[in-house]
């Protein structure tokens, strides 16, 4: 078994963070004013920003809310070491009125965290804007570098300011992070394979809330075995809860708990075979899966096979509820879309599920208030047309009709499937799920070639509801069994959906058939 030994604390600098300090080194040198840093990874920023200072020769000074101003100490190895200017705390106009006078500030850096909750203070504004003015006309030698998690730039300081996005750690970064601290803490060597399994778990979080984990395990038994990769899961469930964006499902559902749809599940299963191999597949030569439209009638399948996906695939399931997407001010719509794909691609590889993508995108082109889903959509197309990251996305439609065409053009999903209402063989299997869930014990007695007899234009939502019911029934009249009069009965008592939405039914199926979409059922 090969063991996890690492005998440097330093984290490994990845490729891309080369290529950022590089980047960053020849903005400096160009003198641009102010940089900001777009991040919910302040300790990676503070790493590059730090990289960045030895290698153009200039010192650094930080100002937050709650430290003031402090300066970095380059001359060591570790960016975290920080002394404090003054005595008390330096307000974020003090330190600015520093930097406009061009003296004690000139030919370093200027960290500015926290500073987003000031920009609606027109003198803050105002100076930052001169500040820009005097480093574009060569007056000072002064960078700023504004860190935030937050993209918030007051209009008048946009032509100074150049946006660079900082994602999550990356694999080389994660490895780092964890042989570190098992280091420090002199925690049993592990196999490369959990190493890689906690590697792929913890993709999302900050190196903070690693740490937080790990030592966690730590106190748990003094080391990390398989078991304690439940801790990564749990706080990777509270992320995703405080971005109040996307919501983690849990998985539940498999393909056995689906009837029918068999050239969808067949479909999925040959998906899933590229993720669970990823890296040969790529190898190999097959492109990167993008995702699947599934649309149809309600009630018979969709949202499942949404979740038997991930199950399917050994991944998280995220749902994106789009209508908190929107937000009140201008641009903070679009930023909510950004830090929603950014956190999905950080999380990765996983599927994220579109429930009902008709009514997100639904007035698209129209104008007014429409203007922002119709700026979303792009920004969603874009996304779906360009990612290279194993996000898989399943979306789901009732309406096919309320859909812009372009979301169904070639290169946005690898398929679009058509989900029907239930043929006899498929409503067969629907009862033996169902009544096998609850009571297993009766399902040989019961004549299911009869129910299926009776419950033609039934969609899967109603069969369960017939199921349900019934068991209910039996339940209150104190009966010992289920038996097949007693969901005859149910049945009876029963609107079935092609009843009840025959029009529309008839409607989309002439449409799918039309745009010749892929048949979910066998024939």
């Amino acid at each position: 078994m090969q063991l996890l030994k690492v005998l440097s604390k330093e984290i490994i600098k990845s490729e891309w963070n080369m290529h950022m300090i590089e980047k960053l080194c020849h903005y400096i040198d160009a003198s641009f004013p102010i940089i900001y840093l777009h991040t919910f990874e302040e300790t990676k920023a503070d790493r590059i920003i730090f990289d960045v200072a030895k290698k153009v020769g200039r010192g650094v000074v930080e100002w937050d809310a709650s430290n003031g101003q402090t300066e970095w100490d380059v001359t060591r190895k570790d960016p975290l070491i920080k002394k404090r200017l003054f005595e008390g705390t330096r307000t974020i106009e003090e330190t600015l009125s520093t930097e406009k006078e061009g003296d004690s500030l000139s030919q370093k850096i200027l960290v500015l965290k926290d500073a987003h909750h000031f920009f609606d203070q027109p003198r803050i504004v105002s100076m930052l804007k001169d500040i820009g003015h005097m480093v574009l006309s060569g007056r000072v030698e002064t960078t700023i570098f504004i860190v935030s998690p937050v993209l918030t730039i007051p209009s008048e300081i946009e032509k100074y300011t150049t946006v660079l996005e900082i994602g999550y750690l990356d694999h080389d970064e994660l490895e780092g992070v964890i042989s570190e601290f098992f280091n420090d803490y002199e925690m049993p060597s592990i196999s490369r394979t959990l190493l890689n399994e906690m590697v792929m778990a913890f993709k999302g979080l900050t190196e903070y809330e690693i740490k937080n984990i790990l030592a966690l395990a730590y106190a748990h038994d003094g080391g990390f075995e398989k078991e304690d990769l439940k801790f990564i899961h749990d706080q990777k469930q509270q992320v995703i809860k405080k971005s109040g964006i996307l919501e983690m499902i849990d998985l539940k559902e498999s393909l056995e708990d689906i009837g029918g749809l068999e050239n969808l599940k067949k479909w999925l299963k040959r998906k899933a075979a590229i993720f669970n191999d990823l890296n040969r597949a790529i190898e190999f030569g097959v492109d990167m899966p993008k995702g699947v439209l599934i649309a149809g009638v309600p009630g018979c399948g969709k949202s499942l096979n949404a979740k038997a996906a991930a199950k399917l695939f050994n991944v998280p399931l995220l749902r994106l509820d789009m209508g908190r997407l929107l937000g009140k001010y201008v641009g903070e719509s679009e930023a909510n879309m950004r830090k929603a794909i950014s956190l999905a691609e950080a999380v990765s590889p996983c599927v994220l599920w579109i429930d009902e993508i008709e009514k997100a995108f639904a007035g698209i082109g129209g104008g007014g208030g429409a203007e922002v889903t119709t700026r979303l959509f792009g920004n969603f197309l874009t996304w779906m047309q360009e990612k290279t990251s194993p996000t898989f996305v399943v979306a789901t439609a009732n309406d096919i009709l309320k859909l812009p065409p372009e979301l169904m053009r070639k290169g946005r999903f690898d398929e679009i499937f058509y989900v029907g209402l239930p043929n006899d063989a498929e409503r067969k299997k629907i009862f033996e799920i169902h009544i096998g869930k609850r009571r297993k014990h009766d399902l040989s007695s019961i004549n299911l070639n009869e129910l299926v007899l009776k419950t033609q234009g039934f969609s899967g939502a109603d069969i369960e509801g017939v199921v349900r019911d019934s068991i209910e029934a039996v339940f209150a009249e104190e009966k010992q069994r289920l038996t097949t009069n007693d969901i005859l009965n149910a049945i009876k008592n029963t609107n079935s959906l092609s009843e009840i939405m025959k029009d529309s039914i008839d409607k989309m199926s002439k449409e799918y058939e039309r745009r010749k979409f892929k048949n979910a059922s066998l024939k």
